[in-house]
């Protein structure tokens, strides 16, 4: 069996074969990349039987004529999106009311993973609707072209362009072409401490720990998806396996709290686990259907209003039937 996935910590237990997967002989394919060129290999090539595949673009796929694959309920990349959004200093956006107007830069396609949750976020929790805004896609810290390996959805009454030939939306940020952004990496301009950029929510921890606590979402991005032509014979080893692979992962966090994780060199690490575990008491990383209904939920709704699905889907449309019980 042939899977292609990041080798995120909750994962790395399947690479290293800590964990193995019953019945199969799994090689397992990571990136140095982008992790998009996962996604990439996968939808042009189906180069894998098993893969990760971002929310967005699997639920794609699911309106072309023959969707090619299924999904499981697992999530090995999910992320709050408060701290995705960048702002100019000198465009005049001080709270997401500003973004009304503003011509927002949007990493790799418009509706990519964390653009759909940030939306979704400034739609609920400020009023902010994705056509009050200009969009602009491109890439994040260098020049790159819209991804064009899965349908490029611009809904009606939304202004969305690309970056000019030769232009990232970083350096634009940086230099006012553009007076914010959205990417689920941070661009190299932050990361330098450019004057002239800051994000739209400096606290943005404890912004996004509070909406959890009164939301109950956890923004999925990634999920994990199977060829249509082999399920249902793999999902439930598949899924048991990536299971034990968090389990492992996770455990491994908790055992160490004994030594603080001094192997992570983090200062303060265990402090933060213990909050995070105390926000979490069921698990960082909870996988299956019912412990994540709220947050699946919640972005097929996003996904629908800005315009991305044909129809507003539920988890029972987007998961294999023998897995909807987990």
């Amino acid at each position: 069996m042939r899977i292609g996935c990041y080798p995120y910590a909750v994962v790395r237990p399947l690479f290293d074969g800590t964990v193995g997967i019953e019945g199969t002989e799994a090689e397992f394919s990571g990136t140095g990349g982008l992790v998009s060129d996962i996604f990439e290999k996968m939808v042009r090539e189906q180069a894998f039987d098993v893969a990760e595949l971002g929310l967005s673009f699997y639920l794609r796929t699911l309106d072309l004529e023959d969707p090619p694959f299924v999904a499981i309920p697992v999530f090995p990349a999910r992320q709050f999106r408060q701290s995705a959004i960048f702002v100019h200093t000198g465009s005049g956006i001080r709270e997401p009311a500003d973004l009304a107007g503003k011509v927002i830069g949007e990493f790799a396609m418009y509706g990519h993973d964390a653009g759909v949750a940030a939306k979704g976020v400034l739609s609920d929790e400020y009023g902010l609707r994705p056509e009050e805004s200009r969009w602009v896609i491109g890439g994040f810290d260098w020049p790159m072209g819209p991804f064009d390996f899965v349908p490029q959805i611009h809904p009606e009454g939304v202004d969305v362009s690309r970056a000019p030939e030769g232009k990232a939306l970083g350096p634009m940020l940086d230099a006012g072409e553009i007076d914010a952004m959205i990417s689920a990496d941070v661009p190299r301009c932050v990361l330098e401490g450019s004057p002239r950029v800051a994000r739209l929510f400096p606290d943005y921890g404890a912004v996004e720990r509070e909406y959890y606590g009164r939301t109950g979402i956890f923004p999925i991005m990634h999920t994990i998806v199977v060829r249509r032509d082999l399920a249902p014979d793999l999902v439930a080893a598949v899924y048991r396996a990536f299971c034990e692979a968090r389990d492992v992962a996770m455990d491994h966090y908790r055992r160490r709290r004994v030594f603080t994780n001094l192997e992570l060199n983090v200062p303060w690490f265990g402090e933060l686990l213990d909050r995070d575990l105390e926000l979490f008491p069921e698990g960082l990383y909870p996988y299956g259907v019912a412990a994540n209904r709220v947050s699946i939920d919640a972005f097929l709704r996003w996904h629908f209003e800005q315009g991305l699905s044909r129809r507003r889907l539920t988890p029972e449309d987007i998961f294999v039937p023998e897995l909807l019980g987990t």
